[in-house]
């Protein structure tokens, strides 16, 4: 039967260095890529085909992109069908491995972020990520593995960071409740809890006016050591020390006073218009 492994937020990122790791980390016929942008998502897929036939010659793998956009039920939606028609052509398939990576955050204090922005915000970090994760389960077997990508923040509430805290939180809880349910039918879920990371999150979440983390880690060693984590069966991927360390501490550590503490001390550069 056909494996399939999904990546969702594939054009850069974390998501685009999931594509690049984990062909050679789990057993696949095809390599699905979803984002926005298609222009990002040629060039990635040529990439992994690219390195598909020069490491694997006769390899029949092959690498599909769609660019969609996912946020809230489109998301579902979207995967509703595109299940549907793969079923029809190719007969019945299940999903290896399903990586939820697409979201995104905004800085600044809530007053003074564009709602619409917030709300779409919750739209595809929560409501997206769950009907994709539903709609997913009936082509999911044992062995198969669900990765979601929280963050650091999903621990503790963070002032001028509130609603992305909170969709994370909610992706966190809701993955360590689904690994629970899914685990006597031998399939994985995982929370994945970055922190900083070099990648282009400060960019879009700043509109602009922040172009990098300082100190921001490896995209290539938080995504290898992610991998590790699901082949260990791990139900939390937390690399870095500092970040182990925090969300340790996050649990003695008020959460009021911590979300004080951030806002009036952590706050980053934005701008405000979109």
């Amino acid at each position: 039967m056909k494996r399939i492994i999904i990546i969702t937020g594939a054009s850069s990122g974390i998501g685009r260095e999931f594509a690049r790791q984990i062909i050679y980390k789990r057993t696949f016929d095809e390599l699905w890529l979803v984002a926005r942008r298609q222009d990002r998502l040629e060039e990635v897929s040529a990439e992994i085909e690219t390195t598909l036939k020069e490491s694997l010659s006769d390899t029949k793998q092959k690498v599909r992109f769609f660019s969609a956009d996912i946020t809230g039920t489109d998301g579902m939606d979207f995967f509703s069908r595109l299940f549907q028609q793969e079923t029809k052509d190719s007969g019945e398939f299940v999903i290896d491995t399903l990586i939820n990576n697409a979201g995104f955050g905004t800085y600044g204090p809530f007053a003074e972020t564009p709602l619409n922005r917030e709300l779409e915000m919750i739209n595809l970090n929560c409501t997206s990520l769950t009907g994709i994760c539903g709609t997913a389960l009936p082509y999911l077997a044992k062995g198969s593995s669900i990765i979601n990508v929280s963050s650091l923040a999903a621990f503790s509430p963070l002032g001028n960071f509130a609603v992305y805290a909170a969709t994370k939180a909610y992706v966190y809880s809701f993955s360590l409740a689904l690994a629970a349910e899914l685990a006597d039918k031998g399939i994985h879920v995982m929370a994945l809890c970055p922190g900083s990371v070099s990648t282009e999150f400060a960019l879009v979440a700043s509109n602009g006016a922040r172009q990098e983390v300082k100190g921001g880690k490896s995209v290539v060693k938080l995504v290898a050591h992610a991998l590790r984590c699901q082949k260990k069966g791990k139900k939390v991927a937390l690399m870095a020390l500092k970040w182990k360390v925090s969300a340790f501490l996050s649990h003695f550590v008020g959460k009021y006073f911590y979300a004080r503490y951030t806002y009036l001390h952590e706050k980053r550069p934005y701008r405000q218009d979109r």
